[in-house]
């Protein structure tokens, strides 16, 4: 085969095994025997005519003593500091990684902390646990503007959030998203802000997020999302997929590490409109530093607040 038809990405995966094999002083040979991979293909992979399956990869990887993104080259294998950053990150707790993360943003100058953090509320959670409707009456309890981070997508892109999907894509959506988010911290010192579900699919939005509100999970049973999505009169989700509510779990449980970030977590499960509005209110005007003045029959919020830094 000749060279100009190779692949651009074998080629470099090639490449990045031949790095590899010399930077840990390996023969080829000696490769091969430690991961079971004949000497010839393992040099069609290097040479970048081998098309290997992702489980000759993993023992390559192995016998490399590397991780398989190494071998197949991310953002972190793209320098010698690159992979030392991560080395000294392996192993470390949620905690730890959350700790330098912050430290890593401030000594960039993108994790100063926004003085206006703690009088901007942000809801996050899944569609229908409430952020728009429980959003606009905690506003109108605190006095506060009220911001629908879609419809703020939408104005900006001038069209429907379906519309900007169909057309532009995911990654068009996620610009607006961000340019939202940007305009509104912008513009509002104080807010109730209801973001979208997935706003925590963009790391770096959500860290933004995180740093210029005060954020408060919403949670709700999957059954709940579903009937109360329905409730709003969109049964595209039953309509169709037959497994929606398996698919609603599944979106449920890749998201909630993301979403536990927040300085606190409020369970709308089984309350009433009223119920959630109550705790949701004493909860907020506990994290806001403001004296709430709930009716005398509010029941006991049973939000869980989390002691949290500046930037969650």
């Amino acid at each position: 085969m000749a060279t100009s038809t190779k692949d651009p990405f074998l080629l470099a995966l090639g490449e990045r095994v031949r790095l590899l094999r010399a930077r840990r002083g390996l023969t080829r040979k000696s490769v091969a025997k430690a991961s079971g991979v004949s000497e010839r293909h393992l040099a069609n992979l290097e040479y970048g005519v081998g098309n290997a399956s992702i489980l000759v990869l993993q023992q390559v990887a192995g016998a490399l003593d590397c991780d398989l993104a190494e071998l197949v080259g991310d953002v972190s294998t793209s320098s010698p500091e690159w992979l030392m950053l991560r080395e000294s990150l392996r192993g470390k707790s949620d905690a730890d990684l959350r700790r330098a993360r912050i430290a890593v943003s401030q000594l960039f100058g993108k994790g100063a902390v926004d003085p206006a953090r703690g009088r901007r509320i942000a809801l996050i959670g899944l569609r229908g646990a409430g952020k728009s409707t429980l959003g606009r009456l905690l506003a109108d309890a605190l006095e506060l503007p009220f911001v629908e981070l879609s419809r703020e997508i939408e104005r900006i892109a001038g069209c429907s959030i379906r519309e900007i999907h169909d057309l532009y894509g995911t990654n068009a959506y996620r610009r607006y998203e961000r340019r939202a988010l940007d305009e509104v911290v912008r513009l509002h010192a104080d807010a109730v802000i209801a973001t979208p579900g997935g706003i925590v699919a963009e790391p770096a939005t959500f860290d933004a997020l995180l740093g210029h509100c005060t954020t408060v999970w919403l949670q709700a049973s999957a059954e709940e999302h579903m009937a109360r999505v329905a409730a709003q009169g969109d049964t595209r989700p039953m309509a169709q997929s037959r497994e929606a509510m398996a698919d609603l779990r599944r979106i449920l449980a890749g998201r909630a590490a993301f979403y536990a970030k927040a300085d606190a977590t409020f369970d709308t499960s089984g309350r009433s409109e009223a119920e959630s509005f109550a705790g949701l209110l004493a909860l907020a005007g506990d994290l806001l530093g403001r004296a709430s003045s709930p009716s005398p029959a509010r029941p006991a919020a049973s939000g869980n607040r989390k002691q949290t830094a500046a930037s969650a």
